[in-house]
């Protein structure tokens, strides 16, 4: 048999080799980056394990507890009773409301929210009651103001207690609370008013300075931001009627910013990947983590952030012990704070009426502008007087 001829160069074999394939790891982790991309407020529906629901309790909490204040403050209101029947949905008895020409919040009277805890400028000034700093951000000005708020709490807490943690959370709910007092207390006026939105407002400073902070993680990053501006101008508007205080507000959003940008860098990686190996290792996950907040953090920016909210909490604080009254140096603010109207009254007048009985009946006369009023009864109470004064007088 003759020997096989030995390839030529031009029939050389020339092995390439294939390239190699890519491992479950980096296609877990390139399915899971891709999953951070999401929508900004429904990311937690969508992702492959919801989280618990004790995630949320402490918003949960917050609500709770604002509920139980509110309806704490309309068994001491107990319209039906001091007012003697003329409410606003009497059938509810002692939680009945004032009149909407008193209160067009479905709310107590102006003597109510005075002893359960609302701010006036009197009571700092003069009686230096600064409990009321603890109570004023609990209070809600009426039912309507009472559902808004806790519904815009519920849709934008909930979303941030999930993404960021319960303690961030809850720090940034009552710190923004407490500031968002403090900068009211500087506009108070000689009427009371109440501030628990000024915990909602920082909680949408925080969730807009996350929103920018991981402007590349989200998808409707347009429709999450509008949604935040919707909510804030909804609120303050509603902060334009009686009692409601809108100053608390503006402290808490700059609060709520600032605590935002130094606590907030990225949302916590805790969904989990199913894969044909099984569930995704944890060093995969930390790797994940690490490189979102490698390329989140920014020590500059959040050193300055956290030294604007030691200054501001600070200035506020020495403002409110120097009895500061920042209407003196802004004749215009008390119009961000309440808009007058011929259904309600912003005045911050003291009032100040005759009172004449006869025959069961109580004559009311304000001393300022001759209205006056005439009671079919004569059993009432000093402050459901200076209520009614104020009302006739305004």
């Amino acid at each position: 048999m003759a020997a096989e001829a030995p390839p030529s160069k031009l029939q050389a074999q020339i092995d390439i080799p294939a390239p190699p394939p890519c491992s479950a790891d980096d296609s877990l982790a390139t399915e899971t980056l891709r999953e951070q991309r999401l929508s900004f407020f429904a990311s937690r529906y969508t992702r492959r394990r919801r989280r618990r629901r004790s995630d949320t309790w402490i918003i949960s909490l917050f609500v709770i507890l604002h509920v139980l204040a509110f309806a704490l403050t309309m068994a001491v209101n107990d319209c039906w009773r001091k007012s003697h029947g003329d409410c606003a949905l009497g059938a509810f008895g002692r939680l009945s409301f004032q009149p909407l020409r008193e209160n067009p919040l479905l709310g107590p009277s102006a003597s109510t929210l005075d002893q359960v805890g609302a701010l006036q400028q009197d009571f700092l000034t003069e009686n230096h009651k600064t409990w009321r700093f603890f109570t004023f951000p609990c209070l809600h000005a009426g039912a309507i103001h009472l559902v808004i708020n806790l519904c815009s709490v519920v849709f934008i807490g909930i979303h941030l207690e999930q993404e960021f943690g319960t303690l961030i959370a809850g720090l940034i709910y009552v710190l923004s609370a407490f500031n968002g007092t403090l900068m009211a207390a500087l506009f108070i006026e000689k009427r009371p008013a109440v501030g628990s939105s000024g915990a909602l407002y920082g909680l949408l400073g925080a969730t807009l300075s996350a929103l920018i902070q991981n402007w590349d993680l989200y998808t409707n990053k347009f429709t999450a931001l509008a949604s935040v501006l919707l909510v804030a101008i909804g609120n303050f508007l509603l902060g334009l009627l009686p009692y409601v205080d809108n100053f608390s507000n503006f402290g808490g959003f700059v609060s709520g910013f600032l605590l935002g940008s130094v606590l907030l860098s990225g949302p916590q990686v805790r969904e989990v990947v199913q894969g044909k190996g099984g569930l995704l290792d944890n060093d995969l996950k930390s790797s994940i983590r690490s490189r979102l907040r490698q390329k989140l953090d920014r020590p500059i920016y959040r050193s300055v952030c956290l030294f604007l909210f030691v200054l501001m909490l600070a200035g506020c604080l020495v403002a409110v012990s120097q009895g500061l009254n920042m209407n003196q140096y802004c004749k215009w603010c008390r119009y961000v704070d309440c808009v007058p109207s011929k259904i309600w009254s912003c005045s911050a007048i003291e009032a100040f009426c005759e009172t004449m009985v006869s025959n069961e009946q109580m004559t009311l006369t304000c001393m300022s502008n001759g209205n006056f009023k005439v009671l079919p009864f004569t059993n009432i109470s000093q402050a459901r007087m200076n209520d009614l004064c104020g009302m006739i007088c305004s």
